[in-house]
């Protein structure tokens, strides 16, 4: 089968991209831009484009599937030539749905911690050495392409986004996998710019619940109340397995589950880290997992690249680094970090620099988001406010918005950068909290 990908270079399009040249597939594609590691990766594959741009002489009548990334725009000229051709043209998780349409699926879903969820259903499963097709955002120890599809595995766990699928289908990507089984973290506003009112934000879940199949299984959080509505108030029919946070107790720095098998320790912490574990614990019971497996799997789980990872330091100074920058996870990491830290002298640092965070309207949201943490940072660029052509923010603002009137904020890297300096690594426990890179700070000095 012959596949050309427009926008190769995405994050999870270059992985795809992998997997098909993995399966046996002919693969070309294009981009405008590839960065590393999809730079890399797709080279030692032999499928990095020759040069970057976009070229409509690729495209020819016997390519059976095209697959369009969201990078590219609805004006590319590939797909304008695609288009002409009669082509067939697939979104990313179109594609998915296609490469799985005759296995369970099993797609987890939610505004935050779906990421972490995947992460540790394949954790697990890979301890067992339990082979299955896959789909996840992040990197995982232990896994090579983050993206798996074979001829013969019954099961395919997905990793289910609520952003746009293509930009000619702007349905939420999860919309398009039709779950046999799913699973829902959590629900709170994101995506701003494309959901422009918590209700529309909402009702794409909403119809992601109306996606599974008949009598299918819907693993979901009862502690979130927004869940809880939109799970009341489905009309389809699916079996409903609510979970919540376990008991644990931090002893020595260290996280144990009290379960019925005794305590068992944990190599990540967090109360967030822990209600996660459990809807990834009812997930694997329906793959076949028993609860002591599970267990016996999850005490390796370090966690999912950049949620919560640790930073090697040179000096031993106590860093993490955490994708969170939607209001909902920035809570949930300084609430992670402040208890995991509470005898120690504690310094968070958050980057807004997404379109949703530096809206003066979504800024509201972040109100007492950096509360529970004894030093708090807050950093954006005027300039990135500039290239996205949006209204200037005044510290002041942030503070009044994050209603906390210590917050230390910086507008530009190189005072940011100064203040870092200044700090002593080795006294204090650092979360950094970021989609970007705080101006290319070096967290290793």
């Amino acid at each position: 089968m012959k596949t050309h990908f427009i926008a190769i270079g995405g994050s999870a399009m270059h992985n795809l991209a992998i997997a098909l040249k993995d399966k046996g597939y002919q693969v070309t594609g294009s981009d405008d831009a590839i960065f590393e590691p999809s730079k890399s990766r797709l080279e030692k594959r032999g499928i990095l484009p020759e040069e970057l741009g976009w070229f409509p002489e690729k495209l020819t009548s016997d390519i059976d599937a095209v697959i369009l990334g969201m990078h590219a725009h609805a004006d590319n000229p590939e797909l304008a030539k695609a288009k002409e051709l009669g082509l067939k043209i697939y979104s990313y998780p179109e594609f998915l749905y296609e490469q799985s349409k005759e296995k369970t699926r099993v797609v987890i879903g939610g505004s935050h911690g779906k990421t972490t969820i995947t992460s540790m259903i394949l954790h697990v499963l890979n301890f067992h050495r339990k082979d299955i097709d896959y789909m996840v955002g992040a990197q995982l120890e232990g896994f090579d392409c983050m993206v798996k599809i074979t001829q013969d595995n019954d099961f395919m766990i997905l990793e289910g986004d609520e952003y746009l699928s293509s930009p000619i289908d702007l349905r939420s990507k999860f919309l398009l996998y039709q779950p046999n089984i799913a699973l829902v973290s959590g629900i709170a506003w994101d995506h701003i710019n494309v959901f422009k009112t918590f209700d529309d934000y909402v009702n794409q879940f909403r119809k992601f619940v109306s996606t599974i199949t008949p009598g299918g299984v819907l693993v979901y959080n009862e502690e979130d109340k927004e869940v809880v509505k939109v799970v009341e108030s489905a009309e389809n029919y699916f079996r409903k397995i609510p979970y919540s946070t376990p008991d644990y107790e931090i002893v020595d720095g260290i996280v144990h589950l009290k379960t019925d098998m005794g305590d068992i320790p944990l190599s990540v912490f967090g109360q967030h880290n822990l209600l996660n574990m459990e809807g990834a614990r009812f997930i694997c019971s329906q793959l076949g997992i028993m609860e002591e497996e599970f267990y016996e799997a999850i005490m390796s789980f370090k966690g999912a690249s950049k949620r919560l990872e640790k930073v090697e330091r040179p000096d031993g100074g106590l860093l993490y680094k955490d994708f969170a920058h939607a209001p909902s996870k920035v809570k949930a990491t300084v609430a992670a970090f402040a208890e995991q830290f509470e005898k120690t002298e504690t310094f968070g640092f958050l980057e807004l620099h997404t379109y949703s965070s530096l809206n003066p309207v979504f800024l509201e949201q972040y109100d007492h988001a950096m509360d529970g943490l004894d030093n708090a940072v807050v950093f954006y660029s005027e300039d990135a406010l500039k290239i996205k052509r949006m209204e200037p923010i005044s510290p002041e603002l942030i503070k009044e918005k994050f209603k906390n009137e210590n917050l230390k904020v910086f507008t530009n890297a190189e005072d940011l950068h100064d203040y870092w300096g200044s700090l002593d690594k080795t006294k204090g426990a650092f979360v950094m909290m970021s989609s970007g890179n705080f101006g290319g700070l070096d967290l290793t000095k």
